[in-house]
């Protein structure tokens, strides 16, 4: 079995999944800013599904995505593409559409 691809994305850019339409866990936020910081490098990559218009939503990581968005803007976090949803991005908010 090979490898799953990594891609580089934008975690301000990603969208959130309904099921955690609120964003990330605050309290979960909390404790991985203090665990880990604004390191990103060693992070665990994202997964993520493809979806309508080349749109990008989280499937695992939303609060990994959103500590690296919010500490580390610009920056870029590794992602793995689980496969493809046809689904409509405008349903969904972005993690920079959510307060940072």
């Amino acid at each position: 079995m090979s490898e799953p691809e990594v891609s580089w994305v934008d975690p301000a850019k990603l969208y959130i999944p309904s099921s955690r339409c609120e964003g990330a866990d605050p309290g979960k936020l909390v404790r991985q800013i203090s665990r880990y910081g604004n390191e990103i490098v060693e992070m665990p990559p994202l997964w993520v599904h493809s979806i309508q218009q080349g749109k990008l939503l989280i499937s695992d990581g939303v609060t990994r995505a959103t500590r690296a968005a919010k500490l580390c803007p610009g920056e870029l976090v590794p992602a793995i593409d689980i496969g493809y949803l046809n689904i409509n991005p405008k349903r969904y908010s972005t993690i920079e559409g959510k307060r940072l």
